[in-house]
């Protein structure tokens, strides 16, 4: 079987409830991205045949490599949801145990695995025994609260059942996404285990993958709200890290970079799906521009994609015939 790539040189997408379908990995891969992760999928859903559950398990061939990632806390269940998405031709898989969302962590899943590492350690093994040695990643953070920090331990189980590679959040299930990730652990993490460590949280820039990367010895990086702030991220990083231009952050930019998103949504069925994506986008995506709480608002109200791009057209327009001053005093 060909290894996953996992190296300095190829970020990960990271998955993104409600973002990361498959327009916007395509996208992602479009601008560099060498590995897709799913949205978080039910086990439970998958084996029940929750009819939620296909749509986020849609791909396609330049889909790939692509890693599913299962949640749950049932080790019978998630086993039986490797072998049938085996069966659909799934090659990799992802445990998530580091969700601390109320309605996933209420199951048992999630980061509440991390507060019984013995079930865990069998929901893991479970997987691994479904998917083989080394085709099995797992999501972790570093407790479920400072008091209890168990990514040490948990690394070292999961290095014995045969799990092929770790993603450390550097924060514990109750910070959520408060405070700052600590990188140091995932420099301590690194140190602990043989898995390769891929580094999450806080890469909300290209700037910020590349002194991680640097800072902590890990194998790779992940983006998650970096890529949702804009697919370019990944283009931008590979331009770092081979000491090469990064590519322009402009008006311009941003217009192909949602035109080509829609053209996306509209060749795989679900443009409505992509439009009410892209008003959650949007804001992120224009961040940083003076005018962008007006191109914001203008996007709120699209009821098509055409309307959309064209808001987008007369901005890139105004900013194209702006002077160089005047687009330096507006973008920040």
């Amino acid at each position: 079987m060909t290894l996953l790539p996992i190296a300095p040189h190829s970020p990960w997408l990271a998955p993104l409830a409600g973002y990361s379908n498959l327009p916007f990995r395509l996208l992602c891969r479009e601008y560099g991205c060498a590995v897709a992760v799913t949205e978080m999928v039910s086990a439970k859903g998958l084996v029940l045949g929750s009819p939620g559950t296909a749509g986020l398990l849609a791909t396609c061939a330049n889909d790939h490599p692509l890693v599913v990632q299962l949640f749950g806390a049932e080790p019978e269940i998630l086993g039986q949801a490797v072998i049938r998405l085996k069966m659909q031709g799934v090659q990799w898989f992802d445990l998530n145990a580091g969700c601390p969302v109320p309605k996933v962590v209420k199951t048992g899943a999630g980061a509440a695995l991390l507060r019984d590492l013995g079930r865990l350690a069998a929901c893991a093994e479970a997987m691994v025994h479904a998917a083989g040695r080394g085709t099995v990643g797992v999501k972790l953070r570093l407790g479920w609260s400072e008091e209890a920090l168990v990514y040490a331990t948990a690394s070292a189980h999961l290095e014995s059942l045969g799990v092929g590679w770790i993603t450390l959040h550097p924060r514990t299930a109750t910070q959520g996404f408060s405070g700052q990730a600590r990188w140091e652990h995932l420099t301590q993490l690194k140190q602990a285990t043989a898995l390769p460590v891929l580094a999450s949280g806080d890469l909300f820039t290209a700037e910020d993958g590349l002194r991680c990367l640097e800072t902590t010895g890990v194998d790779g990086v992940m983006f998650a709200r970096g890529a949702m702030a804009g697919p370019d991220i990944f283009a931008r990083y590979l331009a770092l890290f081979h000491g090469t231009p990064a590519p322009p952050r402009d008006v311009a930019a941003i217009h192909t970079m949602v035109a080509r998103l829609a053209e996306l949504h509209t060749r795989w069925g679900s443009p409505r799906q992509g439009l009410l994506q892209l008003r959650t986008l949007a804001p992120r995506f224009f961040r940083g521009l003076d005018h962008a709480r007006a191109i914001r608002a203008q996007l709120m109200t699209c009821r098509s994609w055409e309307e959309a791009l064209m808001h987008i057209a007369h901005l890139e327009e105004s900013w194209s015939s702006s002077s160089p001053a005047a687009r330096a005093s507006v973008w920040g």
